[in-house]
């Protein structure tokens, strides 16, 4: 199996299911919903649905059409969060995905409020999960997605982040923000999978220590490409976090270190897997892409 193209097939499924779910651009308020539409239809490579469909499908082989709310609400979360990022009073970056970033094109007020209609739209959406799941499992996703998005996820690792800034931070702290700030959506991603697929605790614990790895690896990566990467290919400028003084692994470690520890953080994410047998290769091949992407 070719893992660039499988991820590039449920994308491709993910996309035309945002622009179902995403409200009409023509469709009042205007403005906002375009705003909405410009940063979400933007690309991306869509690896949060992308995982919580394949948990859940691959493993416990639930119909991906059953799971999709989910899989949407997550990724609106996640472009949320990149809205908000890109705001000058976070990260100030001007291009996200190859194009202006959202407040560039419709001002930080609308903005603003683009991320935070998303972020209110996703729970809506959850509530639309059917099939055979019970109300148990809807409220422990309902409960997930808070979690791993809010003060004691994303938000929490976000606002770490700020704090960091400039300072001289502790290998621990480090990781917390690592953990959190990038790490704590994709765990979601991959539980919520797993729960909506019946997951058992032991399952469950297998593939939340899978996502604590290939979070903190991903976010490790997404630090050296900020200072190696093509800005062509990630589609912003490089250098912003040494720019603003940011707290990341190659800053601590060096370049060389932090690619051993990405790749350390790899092999102990495809390892836990091994009680899946050969059903768990899409999400082994999935880490070794983490690893080595070049965006």
């Amino acid at each position: 199996m070719d893992i660039n193209d499988f991820i590039i097939s449920k994308a491709d499924i993910i996309n035309e299911a945002l622009t179902i779910y995403l409200p009409a651009k023509e469709e009042k308020p205007k403005a906002l919903h375009q705003a909405m539409g410009y940063s979400v239809l933007a690309g991306g490579k869509r690896l949060r649905p992308v995982l919580t469909l394949m948990v859940a499908n691959l493993l416990f082989k639930k119909k991906e059409e059953e799971v999709l709310p989910a899989a949407i609400a997550i990724e609106l979360i996640h472009n949320y969060s990149l809205i908000h990022d890109d705001l000058p009073c976070m990260d100030d970056d001007d291009y996200r995905r190859g194009k202006l970033t959202n407040h560039k094109v419709f001002g930080e007020g609308i903005a603003v409020l683009a991320g935070d209609a998303l972020l209110t739209y996703a729970f809506e959406l959850i509530t639309q999960l059917e099939g055979d799941f019970t109300p148990k499992q809807v409220i422990k996703v309902t409960k997930e997605v808070a979690k791993g998005a809010g003060h004691q996820g994303m938000i929490g690792g976000q606002g770490a982040d700020i704090v960091a800034e400039g300072e001289t931070v502790s290998e621990d702290e480090l990781e917390y923000i690592h953990n959190h700030k990038t790490g704590a959506l994709l765990k979601t991603a991959v539980r919520v999978g797993a729960i909506l697929g019946g997951a058992n605790n032991e399952e469950l614990t297998a593939l939340t220590t899978y996502a604590h790895n290939i979070g903190l690896s991903f976010q490790i990566i997404d630090d050296i490409l900020d200072i190696v990467g093509d800005e062509e290919k990630l589609g912003k400028d490089v250098g912003s976090d040494i720019d603003r003084d940011k707290a990341t692994f190659p800053a601590i470690y060096g370049l060389e270190e932090s690619k051993r520890m990405a790749k350390d953080k790899i092999q102990e994410a495809k390892k836990i897997l091994s009680i899946f047998g050969d059903d768990a290769e899409p999400l082994i091949e999935l880490a070794d892409y983490i690893v080595d992407r070049e965006y």
